[in-house]
């Protein structure tokens, strides 16, 4: 079920989706994943069941959402150059997504048949990483589109973090910055 997307962002309806939020980061800290259900949530929150049904339909999606308000990262840092920006915006990501917290969220939302929170993710990463390459243009280098980096640098990390034994080196990762950034020269 997707999240529904005509809901008012302000006001009553900004801090119903802010309790419920906050009640489920609570929660999490409290009891193990498992325990977690709709009625649980919204007592924690001070809303009733049908609030969260209604605006998620189901505790997958209610559970991805509030992953991708929490993978919602920081302005990305400004090195100085495109290469260590980009290094630097990895190493962060790598270690923020591979950490059990932020696979069980990328897990949240992968679960999630909401396209719209998948979608949230991927439009996170790539506004990150348009800031560093319009930084990056701005200081007179050469960049690769953001959607060339999500491929070549996003994607493999998010695969490997979800389905590998293991997550990807900061040295295989700093390989693949050096392929996609030598496509430039």
């Amino acid at each position: 079920m997707a999240i529904k997307e005509g809901i008012r962002t302000g006001g009553r309806s900004a801090r119903v989706q802010q309790s419920i939020h906050t009640a489920i980061r609570d929660l999490l800290l409290e009891h193990d994943r498992s325990m977690l259900s709709v009625p649980l949530i919204a007592a924690r929150a001070g809303v009733t069941p049908s609030t969260i049904y209604r605006r998620w339909g189901d505790l997958t999606t209610l559970l991805a959402d509030a992953a991708v308000e929490r993978l919602r990262p920081d302005i990305p840092v400004n090195c100085g150059n495109l290469r260590e920006d980009l290094q630097t915006w990895t190493e962060q990501y790598l270690d923020e997504m591979s950490s059990a917290p932020g696979r069980e969220l990328m897990r949240d939302v992968v679960a999630s048949s909401a396209a719209t929170c998948s979608g949230k993710c991927s439009a996170i990463a790539r506004d990150q990483l348009q800031i560093i390459i319009e930084r990056a243009l701005a200081r007179g280098e050469t960049a690769p589109p953001a959607e060339e980096l999500m491929d070549a640098i996003v994607a493999p990390m998010v695969y490997r973090i979800l389905y590998a034994e293991a997550p990807p080196s900061l040295e295989r990762m700093h390989q693949l910055i050096d392929i996609c950034l030598a496509r430039q020269d």
